[in-house]
């Protein structure tokens, strides 16, 4: 039998009581269809006539945001079962979705290939079941949580599979995993590698959660409260209590594969080791002209400092100069920034400290973006920063104030299309930088930005980040190169721990399904 081919969703799972006769969507509801909207799996909706008009509208409203189907029936006693097979054909499991208060609404005949689950209420009948206990003689599977649904139905899948797969549980913020979803890169069901996609949640316990994944990709740095640089702590961050929750699951389970280890991410979240990191790409030889290199820079605790001027020159800095922040990125202000053009502008500066001053570049407004996915490294050209001389015709003459921006919002770029074709770039010296750089950080995907500077034809790598969303790729190159570099990753570390690849640890409580 293949994997789940439709999930069809009864109403009663759908609401949560309204003030009134209003009714809402309820949260795990919300949570679910956002889930499986970009899963690869086809939803439904089953109702009965009676809905009240406020219910009646919001099924509608769903209808047309998710793209799925509304079946209606005139009682709970009316067999549906061939409607629903109409509508997703095939082989694979259709489960039907339907609330523990309405759990005497489940037909008992649709089936080997249907799956009744049923969402336990808070009263005494879900807490006599665990977790995923599938119910004696019958294809009847109860949980606790609307949330726990996606974790099932990888589970079901990864089970249905013919060949090895893994389950990859994943944990960003909801707009970075939009995006993810959106270009179908967190599908539920296999990709042509292997893979299978879950979010994790804190609505249900995360050492459940983790047990039942081969692996864990994550985007640490959304789960960074704060950071401390003013000390000599080396890693003094402040994470969000789920993120700690989440570390101390993952250290009791030693053959987690985490992607990528937290403390291979910690020298990205600091700018002042970034530029170390890249100060050895002097190493970096090729037979042409160019070198590839960091800016130069010097890290400031204080724009008052007396002995800044000095400094300044000591590290071949001149003006003008942008000043970042420290701190990289996980903080609000980590991306306020500023091109100073004169030592007066350093007075009151809405930068934070401690910064990094680095050296601005004339590149002619081309940026040049690569993503490292795995072995497989792509670009994109973009706009950028105009040149020295037109900034200061630009801003000088209009204010005496330095130019603050913030480079995810207001980066001030220029007007005209990038011509990539004024400063062409080496791509033989930036891909050998880039494996260098996958050596080094020992980070599955990284992604940097390298600048070609006018005269010189240095190539200089001005920003290094960790998991990218890689969008300007193309997503029928970029998504499968993702999966691949994700699957590597995962069979690297098998095989550095020694173990076996654990592909066939299912919930033994499924294995009634597919007999």
């Amino acid at each position: 039998m293949g994997g789940v081919k439709g999930i069809l969703l009864d109403s009663s799972v759908l609401f949560s009581s309204g003030i009134g006769d209003d009714a809402i969507l309820s949260l795990g509801a919300q949570y679910v269809l956002d889930k499986l909207r970009y899963s690869g799996i086809p939803i439904g909706i089953s109702c009965y006539h009676d809905l009240s008009s406020s219910k009646e509208g919001i099924l509608q409203e769903l209808s047309t945001t998710y793209s799925c189907p509304t079946i209606f029936s005139s009682s709970p006693n009316v067999d549906i079962t061939n409607e629903v097979a109409c509508l997703w054909e095939g082989e694979g499991l259709i489960i039907g979705v339907v609330s523990g208060c309405e759990e005497n609404t489940c037909s008992e005949g649709r089936g080997p290939a249907w799956l009744n689950v049923i969402v336990g209420s808070d009263g005494t009948q879900a807490s006599k079941y665990a977790d995923y206990d599938v119910a004696s003689g019958t294809l009847e599977i109860i949980i606790h949580k609307l949330e726990e649904l996606p974790l099932l139905i990888c589970q079901l899948n990864k089970k249905a599979c013919s060949e090895e797969c893994s389950i990859v549980g994943y944990l960003m913020k909801p707009s970075r995993e939009k995006d993810f979803l959106k270009r179908g890169a967190f599908p539920m069901c296999p990709t042509q590698n292997g893979l299978i996609f879950v979010p994790l949640t804190f609505e249900v316990s995360i050492a459940s959660q983790l047990c039942q994944v081969d692996s864990v990709l994550h985007k640490l740095t959304d789960e960074i409260l704060s950071v401390d640089l003013s000390s000599a702590s080396e890693h003094n961050i402040t994470f969000t209590r789920n993120f700690l929750e989440l570390q101390r699951g993952i250290k009791n389970l030693p053959n987690c594969c985490v992607i990528d280890p937290f403390d291979k991410i910690f020298p990205v979240v600091d700018r002042l080791k970034i530029q170390q990191i890249l100060s050895g790409l002097d190493t970096i030889y090729n037979q042409g002209s160019h070198r590839i290199r960091a800016p130069h820079f010097v890290k400031v605790d204080n724009f008052e400092d007396p002995q800044l001027e000095q400094r300044l020159a000591e590290a071949k800095l001149s003006f003008p100069i942008i000043v970042k922040p420290q701190v990289a990125c996980g903080v609000s202000d980590a991306h306020n920034m500023a091109i100073v053009f004169c030592m007066n502008q350093y007075k009151n500066l809405n930068v934070p400290l401690p910064a990094v001053i680095q050296e601005y570049i004339d590149h002619s407004s081309v940026l040049y973006k690569f993503y490292v996915l795995g072995s497989q490294t792509f670009y994109t050209v973009k706009k950028s920063i105009p040149n020295s001389n037109t900034l200061r015709n630009s801003f000088t003459e209009k204010t005496l104030k330095p130019l603050e921006f913030n480079s995810l919002r207001s980066l001030p770029v220029a007007k005209d299309q990038p011509n990539a074709s004024v400063n062409q770039i080496d791509l033989e010296l930036v891909y050998s930088a880039a494996d260098w750089l996958r050596g080094v950080l020992d980070l599955t995907v990284i992604g940097f930005d390298v600048v070609v500077q006018e005269n010189t034809g240095d190539h200089v790598i001005v920003d290094l980040n960790y998991l990218p969303s890689f969008k300007e790729i193309p997503d029928d190159v970029a998504v499968p190169s993702f999966w691949k570099a994700l699957k590597d990753k995962i069979i690297s570390s098998k095989t550095k721990q020694g173990a076996p690849g654990n592909f066939d640890g299912v919930s033994s409580s499924l294995q009634e399904v597919f007999d």
